[in-house]
């Protein structure tokens, strides 16, 4: 397999698992947030920023990754 597949696959596998890791800490966050206030939970427009800037994000890591391993072992 090649070297740069091969980063491209290990950045697909990181940026997944930052989304998912972030996710689930943003609504984490807003259950403890509405059980403090007593309300039903509801993401906020932050909340939704938030998640939606890790999976901008995330769509660079395998490019990125591809192509440092290509620099770095190719």
């Amino acid at each position: 397999m090649h070297i740069a597949l091969q980063g491209a696959l290990i950045g697909i596998a990181l940026g997944v698992f930052l989304v998912i890791f972030e996710y689930y800490a943003v609504k984490r966050a807003v259950e403890e947030r509405a059980e403090m206030r007593h309300t039903k939970p509801q993401f906020e427009p932050t909340d939704r920023k938030r998640v939606q800037t890790v999976l901008n994000f995330s769509f660079f890591i395998p490019p990125a990754f591809a192509l440092a391993a290509w620099l770095i072992w190719g």
